[in-house]
């Protein structure tokens, strides 16, 4: 990723354009241009085609893009999807399976690792880590994007991991809950129905307004971009924001589950 972000500026300066220059001609911002740059962001595919109609269709970076897109630790049908996470300006999720990786703390993860199948091995393990660790500073990163999450009650009773990793987890979602630009609801058991029982489902807004949406299953991801299957999940994920614990309940439903771990 540095040199590729290294090949970006090079080509950048011989046209002789500023950062801010050259994002305004590509559609992103000069803070995005100089993460790549850097090499503290994966480029995302948009970035690269718009950047090679402005560098003169060199095709350099077009070509070094597939060897980023390999990324260790994330699943190869996630990469897409991670890669715009690094541009929304939107994103939210509801999870019904495990807490979301972006929420996960270190133990939480390994637990998760630990019982999968086939099984992983140790270096497996930190790599899968190590990535989601890497995404985990979207949060705090990018305080401009909105971030919104609805989990379900059971996810914390579950307590994978065993209840010392369950009670720092619950910890550390009530400190991201925390930050002005994430909100975190809790969808209690005792809401017997409703819109989101057909499955986990992810939406991400990009800069330019264009939405995405993303479903994972157990071996596969499927990325939406169609937009009226995007606004069916569009309009069920506000009507669960209606229906989950609003901000403040959902907090002190998460201290009562710790006080009581």
């Amino acid at each position: 990723m540095r040199t590729f972000g290294a090949v970006l500026q090079a080509l950048r300066e011989h046209q002789g354009l500023s950062r801010e220059e050259f994002g305004d001609l590509v559609r992103f911002s000069k803070h995005t241009v100089a993460s790549v740059e850097l090499g503290r962001r994966m480029p995302d595919s948009v970035l690269v085609e718009r950047a090679e109609e402005v560098l003169g269709n060199t095709g350099a970076l077009r070509r070094a893009y597939p060897n980023l897109a390999r990324q260790p630790g994330l699943a190869a049908w996630f990469r897409r999807w991670a890669g715009l996470e690094q541009l929304a300006v939107t994103l939210y999720t509801y999870e019904c399976r495990m807490i979301p990786g972006l929420l996960q703390t270190e133990p939480y993860a390994r637990a998760l690792f630990a019982g999968q199948l086939p099984p992983l091995d140790d270096p497996q393990i930190e790599e899968r880590w190590l990535a989601r660790a890497e995404r985990q500073k979207l949060l705090r990163e990018r305080p401009n994007t909105a971030f919104s999450f609805i989990l379900e009650e059971h996810l914390f009773l579950r307590r994978s991991g065993g209840i010392d990793v369950t009670r720092e987890l619950i910890d550390h979602v009530l400190e991201i809950g925390e930050l002005r630009n994430v909100e975190i609801q809790v969808m209690p058991l005792k809401r017997g129905t409703h819109a989101g029982l057909a499955g986990p489902m992810q939406l991400l807004e990009t800069p330019e307004a264009q939405w995405f949406a993303y479903n994972e299953g157990q071996r596969a991801g499927l990325l939406v971009t169609d937009p009226k299957e995007i606004s069916v999940l569009q309009r069920r994920y506000a009507r669960m924001r209606s229906q989950a614990l609003d901000l403040e309940e959902s907090v002190r439903l998460l201290e009562r589950m710790r006080g009581a771990l």
